[in-house]
């Protein structure tokens, strides 16, 4: 049976005044220990963070697929593993968009941060146009396929099904439709690599609250959370960690 994941991305918010959050969050981890929790925090923040969680693990919301280079305000894996993250995001939507980044792309990032020893977090979803067009499925799953780096069987890997048009905004899909996507991610993942593929967590991403929390890690095939906004405090953080702890 795999371990749920609550995850936040704290995305380009954090300085070293918001480190007591992190402390509190650490905190209420340790009080649910059969649920792994981790905070993904901005570049900056990382070495400070790591110290206040403690045995929390503290990731990057990005990285570097060379391990050093000519690189201009790039962050290789080492550099994130010698300032003290665990793990990384790849792949997020945010980045795909903004930075452009290919699957190639994400898959390279996941690698590099496999090979320094990293977790990783790698990041799919469709856009709103693509699923009113009823291509959602396809399209994930396309992204599945091109974004899986080598080696991807074992705990190191969870991919983040997080629906474009649902970060942010308030919206989620059904919970039938999360279960729907994760089992159709869940079976593209057997396809590719056989039965390790039920050692890989998938975890939901997506307007996750307190409100939502427990009715969307109940879903099938929902190993968890990747969580934008409502990561930033404990008051918002700790109650899906609970929530994970009582499923």
């Amino acid at each position: 049976m795999r371990r749920k994941l609550v995850a936040g991305n704290w995305k380009m918010f954090g300085l070293k005044a918001d480190l007591p959050e992190v402390s509190a969050i650490a905190a209420a981890a340790a009080a649910n220990p059969g649920v792994d929790v981790a905070l993904c925090v901005p570049f900056t923040l990382i070495s400070a963070a790591a110290k206040a969680a403690g045995a929390m693990p503290v990731g990057a919301q990005d990285v570097h697929a060379s391990p050093n280079g000519a690189h201009t305000g790039c962050v290789a894996a080492p550099m994130l593993v010698e300032a003290g993250a665990r793990l990384a995001i790849v792949g997020h939507s945010e980045r795909r968009a903004a930075q452009h980044e290919t699957d190639a792309e994400v898959k390279a990032k996941a690698e590099a941060a496999h090979g320094a020893g990293l977790q990783a977090i790698l990041c799919i979803g469709e856009t709103l146009e693509e699923r009113d067009a009823g291509r959602a499925e396809a399209v994930v799953t396309a992204q599945v396929a091109a974004s899986l780096p080598d080696g991807a069987a074992g705990s190191w890997l969870a991919l983040a099904y997080e629906p474009v048009w649902a970060i942010g905004t308030g919206r989620t899909p059904t919970e039938a439709d999360v279960a729907a996507m994760h089992g159709a991610i869940r079976a593209k993942l057997r396809a590719l690599i056989g039965a390790e593929a039920d050692a890989v967590r998938i975890l939901y991403g997506g307007s996750v609250n307190a409100g939502n929390a427990a009715s969307l890690l109940a879903c099938a095939d929902v190993d968890g959370a990747l969580v934008g906004g409502a990561s930033l405090t404990a008051a918002k953080f700790v109650p899906i960690i609970e929530a994970a702890a009582a499923l």
